[in-house]
């Protein structure tokens, strides 16, 4: 646990003050990102995750950025170490402006085929791992008297596929454990608890994945960026929106979802078993759920590069769906009228 300082100048073109900005799970993927966009901004970033050999990199990838950089391993199922976690950013840094969860792990298979403590973990550390964060900042906030919370959330808090239950389960939680925080904040007008919720991101979650399916799994496309998730978690911090859905075709399914879950339904288990799995076997492994690879931890894992002809198929996919979908709710709307 120590500090890295920039000893430049900011960069020209700042102006805004430097905020103090928690990330959770920094050492991969949308963390990482995130904690680089912060850095970008001449912010103080504490960077929080499992693997410290990987938190040192990062470290020194966000103070090249021109930001200034505390590191503080952290395994987000310990609530104890959550909360030092939380008294070591207040002791070094006096407050906590931003505080961004991003811990997450995952599994891939069939519910039956999932191990009890695999299931359990995944909770443990994509919803409770969150919940223990709210418990420690929140009364640094109120004593503020302003502050954001961004929980990374996912399209799984409001859509669902088959082979991601314990995911889905905590995503559905996550985005619903932030809505009830912004109810009980109402007293707070400027404590704010914000929902980006991202949906095929190229990030190492799917190499990192605890996985039973037997297949080698590979993310649903389109794919979008880290950065891009990135930079909604930087926006909603300045300016907080309730919930950010990052990606079109996220968006297209989130909006099926709700209007003809019955389609849905009946697209969904075919897209993924097409798209997703590879025709590769592979033996059950538990991934990063149990402990980190530190070896894997990047921002990207190269999928969009290789993905075009998926993309193409899955596009297809989803636009026979939104057509399927336009036409059931055209025809609900000529019925109320007839």
């Amino acid at each position: 646990m120590h500090d890295h300082h920039d000893h430049h100048d900011q960069r020209a073109g700042r102006d805004h003050a430097p905020r103090v900005v928690v990330v959770t799970g920094a050492s991969s993927g949308i963390g990482r990102a995130t904690a680089h966009a912060f850095a970008e901004r001449g912010d103080t970033v504490v960077l929080a995750a499992r693997s410290a050999g990987t938190l040192e990199d990062v470290a020194r990838e966000c103070v090249e950025r021109g930001g200034r950089v505390t590191v503080v391993p952290t395994d987000v199922t310990d609530a104890g170490a959550v909360t030092a976690l939380v008294r070591r950013a207040v002791a070094d840094h006096g407050r906590v402006d931003v505080w961004v969860n991003a811990a997450a792990v995952w599994s891939y298979g069939r519910f039956e085929d999932t191990p009890d403590e695999v299931f359990r973990r995944v909770l443990d550390t994509t919803l409770l791992g969150q919940v223990h964060a709210a418990r420690a900042v929140l009364p640094v906030l109120r004593a503020q008297g302003r502050g954001v919370i961004v929980n990374v959330a996912s399209v799984y808090g409001l859509v669902s596929a088959p082979y991601v239950s314990a995911y889905v389960a905590a995503k559905w939680g996550l985005v619903g454990f932030t809505e009830v925080l912004r109810h009980e904040l109402r007293d707070l007008p400027d404590v704010h608890v914000c929902a980006v919720l991202p949906g095929t991101v190229d990030t190492p979650i799917y190499r990192h994945a605890a996985n039973v399916v037997g297949r080698r799994i590979r993310p649903l496309p389109p794919v979008v960026a880290p950065e891009r998730v990135a930079a909604a978690v930087v926006r909603v911090a300045g300016r907080p929106r309730a919930r950010t859905v990052v990606g079109r075709a996220q968006h297209v399914a989130v909006w099926v979802h709700a209007l003809t879950p019955g389609l849905y339904e009946r697209v969904a288990g075919p897209l993924v078993d097409r798209l997703t799995l590879l025709d590769e076997p592979v033996a059950p492994t538990t991934g990063t759920v149990e402990r980190p690879d530190p070896g894997s931890n990047a921002v990207r894992d190269g999928w969009r590069s290789r993905d075009a002809a998926r993309v193409g198929a899955g596009l297809a996919v989803v636009g026979g769906a939104v057509a399927g979908a336009a036409a059931v709710v055209l025809r609900r709307v000529v019925d109320r009228r007839g």
